[in-house]
C-alpha cells in the first residue's frame, strides 16, 4: 500500500473516529448549505449582475449596431449585386468582410472582457457568502456546515493542525508531474521513515 494510501486511510479512520466521539458525547448541529441556490438567489448577486449588466450595456448596444448595419448592408449586397459593377462589387464585399472581422473582433473582446468582469465579482460575491455562512453557523450554535465543502466546523471537529503535521513530514515540492504516483510512492518509505 502506498504511504499516501496508508496516511489517508489513518486520516479517514481519525476523522471518523473524532465525528463518532463527539456524537457519543454530545449531539451535533449539523446544518447543509445549497451554495449554488445561495449564490443565484443571494440579492447581493442581484446586484452585482445588474450592475455589470449597467456597466456592460454601452457596448452591447455598439456591438448590436453594428451587427444591425452588417446585416444591412449584406442585404443590400445581395439585392443590387447584379447591377453593380465588378469593381464596385468587389469593394463592397471586401468592405463587408472587414466590418465582419472587426465585428468578431470587438464582440470576442467584449465577452471576454464581461466574463473577466462577472468571474471577478462573482468572486468577491462567493467569499461574503462564506463569510456570512461561518457568522450564521457560529451564531447559530452549529458544529458542522457542509455544502459543496465545509464552510463551517467548530474547532472541536478542525483536523487541520493534524494534517498539517502530516504534511510537515511530506517533501515541501510537489511531483513534477501529477499523473505518476508510483514513483514517488517508492521513494518515500525510505525519506518517511519516522512515524
Amino acid at each position: 500500500m502506498s504511504t499516501f494510501k496508508r496516511n489517508f486511510s489513518l486520516m479517514a479512520v481519525g476523522l471518523c473516529g473524532l465525528l463518532l466521539a463527539q456524537a457519543a458525547s454530545a449531539e451535533a448541529k449539523i446544518g447543509v448549505v445549497n451554495f449554488q441556490k445561495l449564490l443565484e438567489e443571494a440579492p447581493q448577486t442581484k446586484t452585482i449582475m445588474q450592475a455589470l449588466e449597467n456597466e456592460f450595456a454601452p457596448r452591447r448596444r455598439e456591438l448590436l449596431t453594428m451587427q444591425n448595419d452588417l446585416k444591412a448592408r449584406d442585404e443590400k449586397l445581395q439585392r443590387e449585386s447584379a447591377v453593380m459593377s465588378e469593381a464596385d462589387r468587389a469593394k463592397a464585399e471586401k468592405s463587408l468582410r472587414d466590418g465582419q472581422r472587426e465585428f468578431s473582433r470587438k464582440a470576442g473582446e467584449f465577452q471576454d472582457d464581461a466574463s473577466t468582469r462577472r468571474n471577478e465579482e462573482l468572486g468577491k460575491v462567493q467569499k461574503y457568502l462564506v463569510q456570512e455562512i461561518q457568522s450564521f453557523s457560529a451564531a447559530q450554535n452549529f458544529d458542522l456546515v457542509i455544502g459543496e465543502g465545509v464552510f463551517y466546523a467548530k474547532n472541536q471537529l478542525d483536523m487541520t493542525a493534524a494534517v498539517l503535521a502530516v504534511l510537515a513530514t511530506k517533501p515541501v515540492t510537489l511531483p513534477a508531474t501529477a499523473p505518476a504516483p508510483p514513483a514517488p510512492a517508492a521513494s518515500k518509505p525510505s525519506s518517511a521513515a519516522p512515524k
